[in-house]
């Protein structure tokens, strides 16, 4: 029985050995992902357990209450866990563990906060990390309840993480993504509503799946070879179709108007280009030699200098020549005219005197 007591002592005295510093003489604070999210440091734990007059530092190891410093930190709004322990060498070490914000919040009416991948919502703080902004028409319980599903299934994928980097909900709580790559907007359509959680976040969950992977599916075979900025809005809220709206429709056609005195399509080429038996007269008029004539010349000539190639312009002797022949022709002509002229009239004067 002294053997059994004594082993009981023993142990109980290596379990629990007295404490060789009575004072607390270091605090170690370790912050779990200080650099990622960057909500909380050692200074502002610091600052915490001062304002609520429970820092270690320089205190009687016995008077320092390791539950209330960990009811204290887990309290902070940035905090997810909270752990305190007291060592033999008189230190105190608190580990902190950050709430991870996915989404930050930033509603038409002015409210300013983020949610973090439990649901909970973080007041805003110095934190400028590259998170995913909603904007519009967006309260807190639906920001909650929905957007942060949806936002957890685009920071589940390589490829939406990196390319949406807005949500935007409209007035009738349809959802806009704005991608990073590429001028158009992606509309989502209505998240499936429903009063219990489970059954929310499993159709919310094969709601988005579908319409990103369809999406997916239109960016690596429509936009790739269409061009990134062809179309201002997709609509994939319609199953098995997408909907897509050209980029700046409004200014093409503008343009279109004011280019359609000038432009000339195809077939308004088509009839320049005429065959031999049917090209206009205007053209052939352009061709014949500008030469001017004082005296109005014979039909024939007409007829034979419109049907006549282009030919050198004569000489002065020619010219001369020509117009005499000209005089002449005109005078024979002239004397036949008078002799047939008179022929006729003595026939009418022996007809008479017959008579």
């Amino acid at each position: 029985m002294l053997l059994a007591v004594y082993l009981v002592l023993a142990v109980t005295a290596f379990n629990n050995p007295k404490p060789t510093v009575s004072h607390c003489t270091k605090v170690i604070i370790d912050i779990a992902d200080e650099s990622t999210y960057g909500f909380l440091d050692a200074k502002e734990i610091k600052h915490i357990l001062v304002r609520k007059n429970l820092y270690p530092m320089g205190r009687e190891l016995k008077d320092v209450s390791i539950k209330k410093i960990e009811e204290i930190l887990s309290a902070s709004p940035f905090v997810n866990t909270a752990q305190c322990c007291k060592t033999n060498s008189g230190h105190v070490k608190i580990t902190v563990t950050q709430r991870s914000p996915i989404v930050r919040v930033m509603s038409e009416n002015g409210a300013d906060y983020y949610i973090d991948e439990n649901g909970g919502i973080m007041p805003n703080s110095r934190y400028t990390s590259d998170l995913i902004i909603v904007t519009g028409s967006v309260t807190k319980k639906f920001a909650q309840e929905y957007v942060s599903l949806l936002t957890k299934i685009i920071m589940g994928s390589d490829l939406w993480r990196n390319q949406i980097e807005q949500i935007n909900v409209l007035p009738d709580l349809g959802i806009e993504l704005v991608p990073r790559v590429g001028d158009h907007i992606v509309f989502l359509g209505y998240l499936p509503s429903s009063n219990e959680a489970s059954q929310r976040e499993k159709e919310v969950n094969e709601y988005v799946t579908e319409k990103l992977s369809r999406l997916e599916k239109f960016y690596r075979y429509g936009l790739s070879v269409a061009g990134w900025n062809k179309y201002s809005r997709i609509d994939v809220q319609y199953s098995n179709q997408i909907i897509c709206k050209r980029h700046s429709d409004k200014d093409i056609v503008e343009n279109l108007i004011k280019k359609e005195p000038v432009t000339v399509t195809e077939e308004q080429k088509k009839p320049e280009t005429h065959s031999e038996e049917t090209k206009p007269e205007n053209k052939e008029e352009k061709k014949e030699p500008s030469v001017e004539v004082k005296k109005k010349d014979s039909s024939e000539s007409k007829k034979k200098s419109s049907t006549e190639p282009k030919k050198k312009e004569p000489s002065d002797a020619k010219k001369k020549s020509s117009s005499e022949s000209k005089k002449k022709e005109s005078s024979d002509t002239k004397k036949k005219s008078s002799s047939e002229s008179k022929k006729k009239d003595s026939s009418k004067d022996k007809k008479k005197k017959q008579a």
